[in-house]
């Protein structure tokens, strides 16, 4: 993409206001005014010839053009409209000395170009303006509304560093931040245009503390090189009602906004009916127009469900154990106490600071922490009651420490699951079923063996939440993305998806979808043979009469060889599955060559998400941060503020128009003056 120069940025205050004046020029005009035979003129209006010197006027005398864009307009256009031109394409240009040393292409603070933004001799003001663009970054990266510009501490923080220095109105930062967003959405729909493989899309919902519905969408897919990638597409608010017709309508529009209409394969969704139903009627469109696409709910926001139909009992004592924990957290002499009676009793190992966080991590650290320590939580409880307790026991009876044992080793393998999921790289929907499929083993093992009749009744809830699961998740489409992964193929494919039917619906799509894209590749037809030009044989041969015995026999004899190896899928499963340490696509990327096709289906499949947020969202403090900066971001905040966060975050550059912000080399260049 094309950069412009420094003067392209708006780096003063009034920036991206439109007709602003800057009070610049009016002496000149003064000097320059005459009268005509004592009779006083009209004067010329104000900052008349300062516009002009911002434009150049072409040989044959009819137009003026912009030195900065070099638009041109009429001689005869009025300088007023010059003026408006610049302060809305240009803010900022009355600030450089001298525009002939500024060209077109200069990127901000880019190595490429330090000597030309070295060569700018700026006035002061433009040093102190470069603080509201390291202010926006600020705001946009803390997820932080644009209201905080306006809080008097923060601006008597500013006008004590430097008194001079004016930060931009909140009105004028909204508007930048909205400008930087649709620049950068440009970067991120062209690097889109480049992407050979099927993209598949994950959504994710949450509300504001404006009860406002809002959904993210983010594409995901893998390159040429196998490397996976992941970007945020955009934030949509959900009109209400928010049920799945109004989700359907957010979501195509993102769609074809992007021009990824031929391109989506699937989605992964939150298990909730109404995104569900968007989904479902979002597949039928594209049944409609014979493209495949597929929806699948979300095996994290499922496995979170069921591990909250075992904590259910546990509740309240969990929440008497976090209430003392973070008290002891935030008291400097109970914390000590606390790790010498930890020392005391040798218990643990334990880690501090204990997490408290109102997540399953900080639930089970609860757990944890009474399993592994019961003596040192009871004897400091009782020692610090009076201060922590508010006179009030805090100590637990001998029944709940037993429930909390037997809980916390049943939970103790979903716990294992749960940080495997969060900490691994690539996450394929096999691997999120086998993590599944796991826990729901533990659970019928636990349903069927334990001698707690509380426990039974616990089981048997979780397992008929993983059976609602399992029943909206098992079909064809999730079968082929589960054999694909190398270290799961039939073999540990759950045994209720892991059927013949699913098998020939996987070999069918494969020879539909990705045979037919290369002619030297057999395409099944009805009676199980191809036709004659995917078999590599002239049409003068395939429709003459007048074949010779022999042709014939070696007509059947080329298409016994291809129907031994066209099957590629065949071929990749008769293979013993990989070892589960292995990195799926590092061997999809040394196999491809073996299985060229499969290896085209392998890209597109393996890009679907079996999760459709990140597991540490759910079952982590990570979840509780991310909450708390979406609630508190008013409506025209969000979309600009944690989209442009999220596309930094994934490499795409910051931009305002044409023109790339590197921040790190302004701060190197402001130490360097500084020096």
């Amino acid at each position: 993409m094309e950069t412009r120069s420094l003067m392209d940025m708006t780096l003063v205050s009034g920036a991206i206001e439109p007709c602003v004046n800057t009070g610049i020029g009016t002496s000149s005009d003064k000097a320059n005014s005459n009268s005509i035979a004592g009779q006083p003129v009209k004067k010329k209006k104000a900052m008349t010839s300062l516009y002009l010197k911002y434009f150049e006027t072409a040989s044959d005398g009819k137009t003026r053009r912009c030195k900065f864009c070099k638009q041109s307009y009429s001689i005869a256009t009025a300088t007023g409209n010059l003026g408006r031109h610049l302060n809305n394409r240009h803010p900022g240009y009355d600030q450089i000395r001298d525009t002939a040393e500024v060209g077109p292409h200069t990127t901000i603070a880019n190595d490429s170009t330090s000597k030309s933004l070295s060569s700018i001799q700026a006035k002061p003001q433009i040093d102190r303006d470069l603080i509201n663009w390291f202010l926006l970054k600020f705001l946009i990266n803390a997820s932080l509304p644009f209201s905080t510009l306006e809080d008097e501490s923060f601006i008597s923080l500013y006008k004590f560093l430097d008194p001079r220095a004016k930060i931009w109105p909140r009105e004028q930062a909204e508007a930048v931040s909205l400008q930087v967003f649709q620049s950068m959405q440009e970067d991120v729909r062209a690097s889109l245009q480049n992407v050979s493989s099927k993209i598949c899309l994950t959504l994710d919902f949450w509300t504001s503390c404006e009860e406002i519905l809002y959904m993210s969408v983010t594409g995901h897919w893998i390159d040429d090189m196998w490397h996976m990638h992941k970007v945020l597409l955009n934030i949509c608010h959900i009109a209400y009602p928010c049920s799945g017709p109004e989700i359907l309508y957010a979501l195509t529009r993102v769609i074809s906004s992007f021009d990824l209409d031929m391109r989506i394969v699937s989605c992964t969704t939150n298990n909730s009916q109404q995104a569900g139903h968007a989904c479902q009627l979002l597949m039928e469109q594209m049944d409609s127009q014979k493209r495949p696409f597929f929806y699948i709910p979300c095996g994290a926001h499922a496995l979170k469900m069921i591990l909250e139909g075992g904590l259910v009992n546990l509740k309240p004592i969990l929440s008497k154990i976090r209430e003392f924990m973070i008290e002891v957290n935030s008291n400097c002499d109970a914390l000590e106490d606390f790790k010498q009676m930890v020392a005391l009793y040798q218990e643990g190992p334990l880690k501090f600071p204990i997490d408290t966080s109102a997540s399953w991590n900080g639930d089970f650290t609860m757990l944890d922490l009474v399993h592994k320590a019961p003596n040192a939580v009871d004897n400091t409880m009782k020692k610090h009651e009076e201060t922590i307790g508010g006179g009030c026991s805090l100590t637990l009876p001998p029944s709940e420490y037993s429930a909390i044992n037997i809980l916390h080793q049943f939970l103790d393998q979903f716990y294992k699951t749960t940080t495997n999921l969060c900490t691994t790289k690539i996450r394929t929907v096999g691997l999120v079923l086998f993590f599944i499929d796991h826990i729901a083993d533990l659970i019928t093992s636990c349903r069927d063996d334990s001698c707690q009749d509380w426990l039974k009744t616990l089981a048997d809830d979780m397992y008929n939440r993983a059976r609602s699961f399992t029943g909206q998740v098992y079909n064809g489409f999730t079968f082929m993305c589960a054999i694909l992964d190398p270290r799961i193929k039939r073999e540990l494919v759950p045994d209720a998806l892991n059927s013949d039917k699913n098998l020939e619906e996987a070999r069918g799509f494969f020879l539909r979808e990705y045979s037919k894209n290369n002619n030297h590749f057999m395409v099944i037809t009805s009676n199980g043979f191809g036709g004659a030009h995917e078999s590599g044989f002239s049409s003068s041969i395939e429709n003459t009469d007048a074949v010779s015995f022999a042709e014939e026999i070696a007509r059947k004899r080329r298409r016994s060889n291809i129907s031994l190896t066209k099957d590629e899928l065949s071929q990749y499963l008769t293979e013993p599955p990989a070892a589960m340490t292995t990195d799926a696509l590092d061997w999809w990327r040394a196999n491809s060559a073996r299985f060229p096709r499969l290896s085209i289906m392998a890209r597109d499949l393996l890009a679907v998400q079996g999760t459709s947020v990140e597991p540490d969202e759910l079952f982590t403090s990570r979840g509780e941060d991310l909450h708390k900066r979406r609630y508190c971001l008013p409506f025209v905040n969000v979309r600009p503020v944690l989209c442009v966060s999220s596309w930094i975050q994934s490499g795409y550059k910051f931009r305002l128009g044409p023109t790339e912000i590197d921040f790190d080399s302004l701060v190197e260049t402001g130490v360097g003056k500084r020096g």
